[in-house]
């Protein structure tokens, strides 16, 4: 047993509040787990679900989900089903036309149609394609959690009570990049690639059951995007800390700032890091930074590197291993969180976990993760240059403040941020989403509910084509209930009407009204692509 299961005290390893292990569809659009921080739940909270007891079946598309599947402990317990779309952003030739053989229905026509104009199709089409696959497998699931797809085909009946986790309202990434933006086209552009945050706003408001990772996260759903509060749940998420942990064997590397950054996009402020560096190292010439991520080869960070010439201070590594992660991490005499917002900051708890000393923003919620200044790390304002730099310099001028700094943020994400305790807060909620919706049907039908029939086994892997031909009776449209949206589009027949404007419905069997959103004829920038590939 590991040191999180441990952590979790005598119920680790047996379904919580003794009332059976629960079958669990854990749906994730996106489930890269190394570069953005949905693939990393979702491979960390259906590891630890499994570990209680739970059967897990992760439900995803492209770039699929590495998970744990194949620890012995969970070979039972732990499994994924992929649901393939037509992965429109893959590398090497992100936003590519598919041949007309890889077309397989109408929802493939819509994928293609959003990404044609400008817009991002993944969260409605992952949302349309889980829904139809849930429906052909009602019985099998106790409950579904959905990993903040958001889109319209999750309304209503997918077989299963619903909990959906909203890390934080991606509206608050179109506003920032919408402030950054230079110029109407590309301000338009922006506005384009968000337009699927409409449908986001008017799914969430309509829930039953929201989780989030922070409190900060809890009120910017609420303003943000009208979810009443008392439908919005905190439950912290955590670092794998046997994973993340200290080792006096990895030598550290004079000078060296470790951040993460998944993207060139203003809300991951790395500029701002870029642009401290160079002052820093007028005090502490060996100073140089390592970013874990894609490296921006346009934009604007790639010209403050250039305009501070600091080719040769700042590396960029992507792909590699959980295990040389944790080394860089280990190596760095500081970690830094630069971001200007944060809806927990994963990067943050997991460098606090190693015992490296952190420097980070206040921005959104990383001060819950962070902790005090001056106590478990060096607290700075967002997008102030000249505070992160002082506080860098501090760090490297002081080694015993860095000890003593990494010493306490270990002990604060032991005490308060572990995946076990994260996964044992998410099995309450689904448990009380489940009683909500049993008390409802009684309700309506005035009857007592069958119990849920028991546990059985699951595939070790399966694609989700495997039971398309169990589907072929299951309605496949956008909820009916759902919204129509200001401009539509019908998809009949593998054809897709113009963008912006209202077309009169298909062939019956064929979706209702898809918000393609206005139709700009941008074409996307590469700040896009690193993101669609996240």
């Amino acid at each position: 047993m590991t040191a999180e299961a441990m952590e979790a005290g005598p119920g680790a390893g047996a379904a919580t509040n003794g009332d059976g292990p629960l079958r669990i569809a854990l749906l994730t659009y996106k489930g890269n787990p190394f570069c953005g921080g949905q693939g990393v739940y979702v491979r960390h909270l259906s590891r630890e679900l499994a570990r209680l007891g739970h059967r897990v079946e992760v439900i995803g598309s492209q770039p699929y989900p590495v998970l744990d599947e194949n620890l012995p402990e969970l070979s039972r317990n732990l499994t994924l089903t992929e649901l393939p779309s037509l992965d429109l952003y893959r590398q090497p030739d992100p936003f590519r036309t598919p041949g007309r053989e890889e077309f397989r229905d109408w929802i493939d026509a819509v994928e293609v149609g959003t990404m044609w104009t400008g817009g991002f199709p993944e969260p409605l089409t992952f949302s349309l394609r889980a829904r139809r696959h849930l429906r052909a497998r009602r019985g099998d699931f106790d409950v579904v959690h959905d990993n903040q797809t958001l889109g319209y085909g999750l309304l209503g009946d997918v077989g299963a009570p619903l909990v959906t986790t909203i890390h934080h309202p991606i509206t608050v990434d179109r506003q920032l990049e919408l402030d950054a933006a230079e110029g109407r086209r590309r301000r338009a552009s922006v506005r384009r690639w968000y337009a699927f945050t409409r449908m986001q706003k008017r799914v969430a408001r309509r829930l039953p059951s929201v989780l989030t990772v922070s409190g900060s996260s809890q009120q910017e759903i609420v303003d943000h995007l009208g979810v009443a509060r008392d439908r919005v749940h905190v439950v912290h998420i955590g670092a794998d800390t046997d994973l993340f942990s200290p080792d006096p064997s990895v030598p550290q590397v004079p000078g060296r700032i470790v951040t993460t950054s998944s993207a060139d996009v203003p809300l991951k402020g790395l500029i701002h890091l870029v642009e401290a560096l160079a002052k820093v190292r007028t005090e502490h010439p060996g100073a140089h930074l390592v970013v874990v991520g894609k490296r921006a080869e346009d934009g604007p960070v790639a010209q403050a590197i250039e305009r501070y010439g600091l080719e040769r201070a700042v590396e960029f590594v992507k792909g590699i291993s959980d295990a040389e992660l944790v080394d860089l991490v280990r190596s760095a005499e500081v970690a830094c969180v630069p971001s200007l917002y944060e809806g927990f900051s994963l990067p943050a708890a997991e460098a606090m976990a190693t015992g490296t000393p952190l420097v980070a923003t206040t921005g959104g919620a990383i001060p819950e993760v962070a902790g005090p200044d001056g106590e478990t790390c060096l607290a700075v304002p967002p997008g102030d240059s000249g505070a992160l730099a002082a506080a860098l310099s501090r760090v490297l001028g002081d080694p015993e403040l860095g000890v003593r700094l990494g010493a306490a943020g270990r002990a604060r994400v032991l005490d308060r941020f572990t995946w076990a305790r994260a996964a044992e807060g998410t099995v309450a909620h689904y448990r009380e989403a489940m009683a909500l919706s049993d008390a409802r049907l009684r309700s309506r039908a005035g009857t007592p509910v069958a119990p849920r029939t028991p546990v059985r086994s699951a595939p070790a892997r399966t694609t989700a084509d495997q039971t398309d031909a169990q589907a072929a009776a299951v309605p496949s449209a956008v909820a009916p209930d759902a919204p129509a949206p200001a401009a539509v589009a019908t998809v009949g027949a593998g054809a897709v009407s113009t963008p912006g404007a209202v077309s009169t419905p298909g062939p019956a069997g064929t979706p209702g009204p898809v918000d393609f959103g206005p139709a700009t004829g941008v074409t996307p920038t590469s700040d896009r692509e690193s993101r669609a590939t996240c």
